[in-house]
């Protein structure tokens, strides 16, 4: 497995593929998580790869290489800034693998982890073009999840530095990405999700209401939710082997 650290544009990445891997094999853009780094995925990629996949793994805005020392609540304030930077970078590093001849034609898929499985969500309400995403503790709901993490920095005593105008702006932009919102763009592409019952992040009901709303609406027979009654906000190794292993089937 060969594991290479490039910069496209901006964006610092990680780019892994086996020697013998041909330029038309299946891409997967994989996003990480908050305060985690492009590295911490590996092992994602790692069971991808091994399964014929070409891997790319970006640092998100203000994380890994790109990290401006910010403290927990300054860069908690830029959450969104960060998950809306990262949707439009997924376009940029797609027009990359056309231009560097990675991209020929063949099925891309998309996934990530927490603040990477909802950037997933997001993606998959402008781009087309994504054949299949696995989401790991994501949720489509950008203005409820908006709405409570605001809630919560002001219970432990934090002032937010928005006012009702700006937050009724940030709150209009953010549905402009919510899933929630366009189930419609969700209709034909492969889902996996990953959620554990007990997550005290990004809770788990409002997923699988999502979820069961679109089984019942499209009678969507390509979606897979695994749920793990007594897991939290940490991805279990099942998990891991299960969704990568349907991501790799699915792009196959």
């Amino acid at each position: 497995m060969i594991v290479t650290t490039e910069a496209w544009g901006n964006i610092p990445l990680l780019h892994i593929f086996k020697e013998e891997t041909k330029n038309d094999a299946p891409i997967v853009i994989f996003l990480h998580g908050f305060e985690s780094g492009k590295e911490h995925n590996l092992h994602y990629a790692y069971q991808l790869v091994q399964q014929g996949c070409r891997v790319i793994l970006p640092d998100a805005h203000l994380h890994g290489e790109r990290d401006e020392k910010l403290d927990e609540v300054e860069i908690s304030l830029r959450f969104w800034e960060i998950v809306l930077t990262s949707i439009e970078e997924v376009g940029h590093i797609k027009l990359e693998l056309e231009k560097r001849g990675y991209f020929t034609g063949q099925k891309i898929g998309i996934g990530g982890t927490s603040m990477g499985g909802i950037t997933t969500l997001g993606c998959l309400t402008v781009y087309p073009w994504i054949d299949a995403a696995a989401i790991m503790m994501g949720t489509p709901g950008y203005v409820e999840l908006a709405k409570g993490q605001i809630a919560s920095v002001e219970q432990k005593g934090f002032k937010v530095p928005l006012n009702a105008v700006e937050r009724k702006n940030m709150f209009d932009t953010l549905a402009t990405f919510d899933a929630s919102n366009y189930p419609d763009n969700l209709i034909e592409t492969p889902l996996f999700f990953w959620h554990g019952e007990k997550d005290p992040v990004v809770p788990y009901e409002p997923t699988a209401q999502f979820i069961a709303s679109l089984r019942k609406r499209y009678d969507k027979k390509n979606i897979v939710l695994m749920n793990e009654k007594s897991a939290g906000h940490a991805v279990s190794r099942k998990g891991l082997l299960a969704s990568m292993q349907w991501l790799a089937d699915s792009l196959a």
